[in-house]
């Protein structure tokens, strides 16, 4: 008997079927089975749920929460109190003379305190991370506490120390031998909001830096001092590039919480100084418009949101 196979292809004929064994029938059918019959459960029995309703618990949470009270806030805002829906307390509020004043004083203080926490906290983390000195470890613990501190705890600190009637007005009159209350009276000033919270946020930009200091190649500095370049040099050109990151994560996290604070300006007893939550809680408590309260809040509001788009935008580029 010849070759079949050309017969079979002229004729048009199907080459006949080679039969499957049964173990690989047997597999095929168990892979190309679903869960619930590859788990011996009857079909039907075990459903899929939709991903979209493992989120609602999270969403309905965060609704009840967060944006409902937001909601009422904006809702408030633009009820005055003769009735009605209207903008006008915000034209109210936008033309005030104390509105500009603590949006003002709430942009510099924040300003400011972010460029003395960069700073400061930049040169510390450098010098916690490679200058060997006895108790290193042990200050760089002390950075993760003081991150749990309360803001009103580190402004009490700084009342004992240079309030009216503080240790260091007390060492000056008793060595001066001078009456009154002595010289150290800026705290109810803004340069000494200003100083508690650098010395409050400061902490917050080295954590970050020493976080990148740990990860950084010591490799590198060596080499760069082998070549003959300078310490200021190793940090401008080896350091400062690889801290960039840390530096714009714990920046902005500052410059916002700056812009929210409440605690510090507070308790330092500044009454010359307003910034924009001491506003809302002048007006809500103080003066019982609520409207007006609400129109500053969702202000205070949209500023710090709109700061932390720009900082994921500007984030995401540097990491690009």
């Amino acid at each position: 008997m010849g070759d079949l196979t050309p017969g079979l292809v002229k004729s048009g004929a199907a080459p006949p079927a080679v039969p499957t064994p049964p173990q690989a029938l047997g597999s095929a059918q168990a892979g190309d089975a679903p869960l619930a019959l590859r788990n011996d459960c009857p079909q039907g029995k075990q459903r899929r749920i939709p991903s979209f309703v493992w989120a609602l618990p999270p969403i309905a949470l965060l609704g009840a929460v967060f944006l409902y009270p937001l909601a009422l806030v904006v809702q408030q805002s633009v009820r005055p109190d003769t009735g009605g829906t209207s903008l006008q307390p915000y034209a109210d509020v936008f033309a005030s003379a104390s509105f500009r004043d603590a949006l003002g004083t709430t942009v510099w203080l924040a300003v400011g305190a972010t460029v003395g926490c960069l700073v400061l906290g930049f040169v510390l983390a450098l010098v916690i991370a490679f200058v060997p000195f006895p108790g290193g470890k042990a200050v760089a613990k002390f950075i993760d506490v003081f991150l749990s501190f309360p803001s009103f705890l580190i402004t009490l600190a700084l009342l004992f120390i240079y309030g009216t009637k503080g240790m260091a007005n007390g060492l000056w009159t008793d060595a001066t031998g001078s009456g009154g209350d002595g010289p150290f009276q800026f705290l109810t000033t803004p340069w000494g909001v200003l100083l508690a919270e650098i010395t409050y946020f400061t902490p917050f930009v080295m954590r970050p830096l020493l976080a990148a200091f740990s990860q950084l190649d010591t490799a590198q500095l060596e080499v760069a001092s082998s070549l003959g370049a300078r310490p200021a040099r190793i940090v401008r050109k080896v350091i400062l590039p690889e801290a960039l990151p840390a530096l714009a994560a714990g920046g902005s996290l500052v410059l916002v919480m700056c812009l929210n604070e409440f605690g510090i300006v507070l308790f330092t007893g500044a009454k010359g100084v307003t910034t924009l939550p001491t506003l809302v809680y002048g007006k809500a408590m103080l003066e019982s418009d609520y409207p007006a309260a609400c129109v500053v809040a969702v202000v205070n509001i949209a500023i710090s949101v709109g700061l932390y788009g720009l900082y994921r935008v500007v984030s995401r580029r540097a990491g690009a």
